[in-house]
């Protein structure tokens, strides 16, 4: 008998789309998934790139899950100090059988207070920051740490997805649907993280976000002090 999953994903505003529906793709093809989007209201959820996401329940009417899938993006920010947001995640991180994030997801996780003594990633940029929720930063694109499951920025939710899938599911199963999305990367550049990057690119990187960044260790002291 196939065994039933409930997997949520919970979802913010200005939350990066592909950290939720890259993960979204291949976990839905998990035998017995059943998915919930999950957001504070029924109201389509803006993401960072023109595209809307259709929440299927809201936070006090989700079901217990077995997987919970926090996304990451700019508006991790305000999802930080989001009091019915880390209620959820703490009532679900609490009871579910695997507790994950992608990309900066992981703050909402560590704001939430599960990822205490963890081994976690996140995106390159605010690696360094995991250490501010009580994290140990380990520089991988998906790191698991017990039943804690974090993926590095953006793309490395598929990977991210596949490694819980094989958990969920079987290793068989995973690559079955990693043949069947024809998920077999060939970059045309080499330059996915700052250890390939070239040192122009990276420096320009890096001056891009520090702003960012800057306006991320703010939220995040503010919901750390909440």
């Amino acid at each position: 008998m196939t065994q039933a999953h409930t997997i949520a994903f919970a979802l913010f505003p200005n939350v990066t789309q592909l950290d939720f529906t890259g993960p979204l793709q291949v976990l839905s093809r998990v035998p017995g998934a059943k998915i919930c989007i999950v957001a504070g209201s029924l109201d389509p959820v803006v993401t960072d790139a023109a595209l809307t996401l259709n929440p299927t329940c809201v936070f006090n009417d989700c079901p217990p899950v077995d997987v919970l899938v926090v996304p990451g993006g700019f508006g991790v920010d305000a999802a930080m100090s989001d009091p019915e947001l880390i209620a959820f995640v703490k009532r679900e991180g609490a009871r579910a059988k695997y507790v994950t994030s992608v990309c900066t997801g992981a703050f909402i996780l560590g704001a939430a207070g599960l990822l205490n003594g963890r081994k976690a990633t996140t995106h390159w940029a605010y690696h360094a920051e995991l250490e501010r929720v009580g994290a140990v930063p380990v520089k991988a694109r998906v790191v698991r740490d017990g039943n804690v499951f974090t993926g590095g920025g953006v793309t490395a939710g598929i990977d991210f997805a596949f490694t819980l899938a094989a958990e969920l599911a079987g290793g068989d199963v995973a690559q079955a649907i990693q043949l069947g999305l024809e998920y077999d990367p060939a970059p045309p550049f080499d330059a996915g993280s700052p250890q390939k990057a070239s040192d122009e690119t990276l420096a320009a990187m890096q001056a891009r976000y520090a702003p960012r960044v800057d306006a991320f260790r703010t939220a995040l002291a503010a919901a750390l002090a909440s």
